[in-house]
Formats: structure tokens, C-alpha cells, sequence
């Protein structure tokens, strides 16, 4: 055995992973996590990261500290920029999950699915009078596919001719209430102002 291989830990996958973004409960790394997480959380903290398990909710990432009162950190993670379009995509998926669980209706559903439809339903009532809700509406699926991508819903299968996704929990985290309020401000002043 060469001295690289004497370095390994039990936990150095479910931190390279960690590196690569979101772990779920049902990854195989998952329960590295649960059990190492004192570990991992010192090796990482050497590179000016946090891990963040939210156990309850099934998902565990990395988050950068912040080293001054700019919120500027070290840099190892890129922070991504995204489109206008795309934002109002996330702060209603946001409010969405927020209201799925501070007033649940079923105690045993814990995952909050939603349609395409169900989507343009709350982007319409969203969004004010002065905003171009066709155009917006007629590119929805472009600006579901990159929130996709950014890892906030999933495609869960279909419900009845529509795709149905699951809003991933880690929403919550990355759009803070505080998040969410002040764009909901900063839409209305655009708005205004057109």
C-alpha cells in the first residue's frame, strides 16, 4: 500500500462528493455523512467550508464561509450567476415549499411535488399586472430546465400529460426568506418603473 492510500478515510468520497454539490439521503454517501460528520466538517473547514446536514429533510451540502462583513469568501466554490426570469422561477418555487410546510394538509406527505401548470398558476397570480406574463409563460420551460439544472426540482415522472417535479428542500437554504422578500421588492419597484 503506497502513502496516498494510507491517507484515505472512510469519509474521503462523501467529501468529494460534498465538493460536487447536494447530497441525498438515498446517495450512497449518505450515511458517511451522518456518521463522520465532526470529521468532515474539520477537514473542510481548512478550506473555508461548512457542511450543512439537514437530516430531517434528507440533504446535506457545503457552504462557504464568510470572512468579512461583504460577504466575500475564499472562492473555492463559484457562485452562479442566474437570469431575471429564472429568479422569479425560484423565489415562487421558495414560496411554494414555504407554504407546503407551514400549512400542511396531509401530515403524512413530507415532499411537495408541483406541475408545469400548477407552476404557470402561481406565476400569474405572482407576477403584477405591468409584467409580461405571456412571453415569461411561453418560455417557462426553458427557465424550469435550468433550475434543474441548478438542482432545485427534479423531474418526477408525469401527472396526467404533464411533467410533475419535486421541489428539493435545499431551496430553502440557498433562497432565504430574507432572499425572497427583498426580490419580492425589488420586482415591484421594476415593475413601477415601467
Amino acid at each position: 500500500m503506497n502513502s496516498l492510500q494510507e491517507n484515505i478515510k472512510p469519509y474521503s468520497k462523501a467529501i468529494v462528493k460534498l465538493l460536487k454539490g447536494t447530497i441525498n439521503k438515498n446517495d450512497i454517501v449518505w450515511n458517511d455523512i451522518l456518521n463522520y460528520q465532526n470529521e468532515i466538517q474539520e477537514y473542510i473547514s481548512k478550506i473555508g467550508l461548512e457542511l450543512i446536514v439537514k437530516e430531517n429533510d434528507g440533504f446535506a451540502f457545503l457552504k462557504q464561509f464568510e470572512i468579512d462583513n461583504e460577504n466575500n469568501t475564499i472562492g473555492i466554490a463559484s457562485r452562479r450567476q442566474v437570469g431575471f426570469e429564472t429568479s422569479i422561477v425560484l423565489v415562487i418555487l421558495r414560496q411554494i415549499i414555504e407554504e407546503f410546510e407551514s400549512d400542511p394538509t396531509d401530515f403524512t406527505v413530507t415532499e411537495k411535488y408541483i406541475t408545469e401548470s400548477e407552476l404557470k398558476e402561481q406565476i400569474a397570480f405572482f407576477l403584477p399586472e405591468k409584467f409580461n406574463k405571456i412571453k415569461f409563460l411561453d418560455d417557462l420551460k426553458k427557465y424550469i430546465e435550468n433550475v434543474e439544472k441548478l438542482g432545485y426540482v427534479k423531474e418526477s415522472g408525469t401527472s396526467g400529460n404533464e411533467k410533475k417535479y419535486k421541489i428539493h428542500k435545499i431551496i430553502k437554504e440557498k433562497v432565504t426568506l430574507d432572499i425572497l422578500n427583498e426580490f419580492k421588492e425589488n420586482l415591484k419597484q421594476y415593475v413601477e418603473s415601467i
